[in-house]
């Protein structure tokens, strides 16, 4: 979700016209974020770039030598850190990438070139079909064909049926625009069990792998042991600065350091974002497990509010989180929730929806709402205080 899903038809023009609508919401929601003594999700990333530095200055000296010379090309601490996510993930080898779209085109050309076939099969709602322009085929000539349908992953049985041959399958977990959905454990190894039925490799696009622990109750090796390759990125969990890692067998890892090349990926220098991803690794994974709990806490409250407040409609999905990320869907255009929701930040202090609101159908609006940190401070009593506030803010209801 990202902030244009806030436009609205305002249709101001020219050189003195005010910004759009959703450019003034999204400010002000940013400027309340920024102001509120309590917010339910505040992720690290919308700090300032003062407080971003902070992290470093403060923790560097935490996890590696500051006197050791800095990388070049991906030595020293890149490769430190390939090590070090090889080792948590199991597999024989790690290579950094600045992004998670480039790793993760090069594990699946590289495992096109290996197979003799381009298709790769992927749910509709997979990262790289939503976000990505279209990458796979236009830059990596790979062929991207859709199994599964609605919110959930695909099934072994939609793997099995799936009408035409496919070189690799990608999964990703959780699947983040269906709710930060996750199959069981028995439900995901019977999908990789179907795919290697059809002699497919196995790609997990595991950007939020990190925190999927909790719901399977696996180890990060189990998990990414089912797969032949595994992306993970350093800051949807962990709060880095960015960057990425692909892991899987050292001599596909190999090949990918040579496409990385090629891809203009090996940086000259990446060490702030490598200490941001070697922090997040001490300070944040070991938190998520909690932060998944708490999750569950957060979620029922909403539920429980809503209810409370006579909210026709409201939903938590899923009901129960499987990751501490999750949807929040309401009867409402988006921009009338946005502004109750910025309003309720303005006026009090308290932020209970922190992030955008765009269209989930005629009449609904969805947000995503993230439990870290921040959220731990929040009681279920708090949350649902909150949502009484939030809910007399709605039009129909003040």
């Amino acid at each position: 979700m990202t902030d244009t899903s806030e436009q609205s038809t305002d249709q101001e023009t020219g050189p003195g016209a005010q910004a759009p609508a959703w450019e003034r919401l999204r400010d002000r929601r940013v400027a309340a974020q920024r102001q509120a003594r309590r917010a339910l999700s505040r992720a690290g990333w919308r700090g300032t770039i003062g407080e971003r530095l902070a992290l470093l200055t403060e923790g560097a000296a935490e996890v590696c030598d500051l006197d050791e010379p800095a990388d070049v090309y991906g030595s020293g601490i890149v490769a430190g850190l390939e090590a070090r996510v090889a080792s948590l993930l199991g597999t024989e080898a790690a290579a950094f990438f600045p992004t998670g779209t480039m790793a993760q085109q090069v594990a699946l050309r590289c495992w096109a070139g290996r197979t003799g076939d381009p298709v790769v099969a992927l749910h509709p709602l997979s990262h790289p079909e939503v976000h990505e322009r279209h990458a796979f085929s236009q830059v990596s000539g790979l062929r991207p064909v859709r199994v599964g349908e609605g919110p959930a992953l695909p099934t072994a049985a939609e793997i099995r049926d799936l009408e035409e041959p496919f070189g690799a399958l990608m999964l990703e977990l959780p699947l983040r625009d269906a709710g930060y959905v996750l199959p069981t454990w028995e439900e995901l190894t019977e999908v990789v069990g179907a795919a290697r039925e059809r002699d497919a490799v196995v790609h997990f696009d595991g950007a939020r792998l990190w925190e999927c622990t909790d719901h399977f109750g696996r180890s990060l090796a189990e998990i990414a042991g089912l797969a032949d390759s595994v992306y993970v990125s350093f800051y949807k969990s962990l709060d880095g600065f960015g960057g990425a890692a692909l892991a899987g067998p050292k001599t596909l890892v190999e090949e990918a350091k040579t496409w990385r090349h090629r891809y203009g990926g090996t940086v000259f220098q990446q060490f702030p974002t490598v200490l941001s991803a070697l922090l997040g690794l001490d300070r944040e994974l070991p938190r998520l497990p909690e932060y998944v709990r708490h999750a569950r806490v957060v979620a029922a409250a909403l539920r429980e509010g809503f209810a409370a407040a006579g909210v026709p409609w409201a939903r938590v999905h899923p009901e129960v989180p499987h990751t501490h990320e999750f949807q929040v869907w309401l009867p409402y255009a988006p921009e009338v929730v946005a502004e109750a929701a910025v309003r309720q930040g303005e006026e009090t202090a308290v932020l209970l929806f922190a992030n955008a609101w765009d269209t989930a159908g005629p009449g609904l609006a969805r947000t995503e709402v993230g439990v870290r940190a921040a959220g731990l401070e929040w009681t279920a009593g708090d949350v649902r205080e909150a949502v009484r506030d939030f809910a007399d803010r709605l039009p129909d209801r003040a």
